[in-house]
């Protein structure tokens, strides 16, 4: 009897489907051989693969029907953030399919949001993730996806508004006003809403502090108090070009009076000390507004958005849209 083939190469680095496999000359006997391990029903890899999140993501769509899709906060992942848990993996199918995979959510909805032949759109996965989010990881994913060019403000409200029947429609709209997508980091924007919801002015954010050639640009910048919030992720204290920029770019704040705060990881990690430590800096600078509070706002930004609290409060040209929910 002719030695089965090995595991062919182009099977090697991807999870793969038992058609595949057949189709590439290997036997039933190999797909339960110990070179290989089963993900889901239907989907191997080789044991020597070590999986990635996109493997995951790979491997969980191989394993549903092809008119499923990538959603949710997977969806967002696969965009390109790396913020969130990794698992569950979000599939969003029509109908009413049931499948009980391990490490995957299967959404059934009666209408698919806009998409691609991979996955939702990016107005589409964050409404999605809407539904179940906290506040502040909600705020995370907005402003990336907006900053990075997967969706637009104006995008998001006319589909939350439009599809206002789906779970996280309401939650979508709820927290737009609170979205920047000018930040550049999930450190940014989780420093911004820090301050925010702790009722502390909202800051610009990523702007140029002066009409100059070389004037740098501030992460959070309180005009009116001359003072710079800065997120210091690691790069600034690993990358020596980094190191330096950052060196000249203060240097050139104190020549023209700007007061700054420099946030590390460790104080993003004690949020309510760091609130404490801006407003007294803005209370040097003149600030004569209400000490930050850590009340009722406050707790909510660490929570789901408040759904039963919201209001349907549209835009006067979303008005006009009907509701694009399908008959019962």
């Amino acid at each position: 009897m002719p030695r089965a083939p090995r595991i062919p190469d182009h099977l090697r680095h991807r999870p793969f489907t038992r058609s595949e496999a057949l189709e590439a000359g290997m036997t039933s006997r190999q797909l339960q051989g110990r070179e290989l391990r089963r993900l889901h029903p239907g989907v191997w890899v080789w044991t020597r693969h070590e999986l990635t999140h996109g493997d995951e993501i790979a491997a969980a769509r191989l394993a549903v029907p092809n008119r499923s899709r990538v959603s949710h906060l997977t969806r967002i992942h696969q965009l390109g953030l790396d913020h969130g848990p990794p698992r569950p993996i979000h599939l969003s199918i029509v109908g009413d399919h049931h499948l009980d995979l391990q490490g995957v959510f299967l959404h059934r909805t009666e209408v698919m949001p806009p998409c691609d032949e991979v996955g939702v759109i990016g107005s589409a996965a964050f409404l999605g993730y809407a539904a179940s989010a906290r506040v502040i990881d909600l705020i995370v994913a907005g402003d990336w996806l907006l900053h990075h060019g997967h969706m637009t403000l104006a995008g998001l409200r006319e589909l939350a508004w439009r599809d206002r029947w789906r779970p996280g429609a309401r939650e979508a709209l709820w927290v737009a006003p609170y979205l920047d997508g000018g930040a550049r980091s999930p450190g940014e924007s989780e420093t911004r809403v820090f301050l925010q919801f702790a009722g502390l002015p909202r800051p610009h954010v990523n702007v140029r502090l002066a009409d100059e050639p070389h004037a740098p640009t501030s992460d959070l910048w309180l005009p009116e108090w001359r003072t710079a919030v800065e997120y210091e992720g690691s790069q600034h204290f690993l990358d020596p070009d980094q190191i330096r920029r950052d060196i000249g770019r203060y240097a050139w704040m104190r020549s023209r009076d700007i007061a700054y705060l420099q946030v590390t990881g460790a104080m993003r990690a004690q949020p309510r000390a760091m609130v404490v430590s801006a407003h007294a800096l803005l209370v040097e600078r003149g600030y004569r507004g209400n000490p930050p509070g850590f009340g009722p706002m406050w707790r909510l930004l660490f929570g789901r958005c408040p759904r039963k609290a919201v209001s349907w409060q549209p835009h006067p040209d979303l008005e006009r849209l009907p509701a694009h929910r399908p008959s019962a």
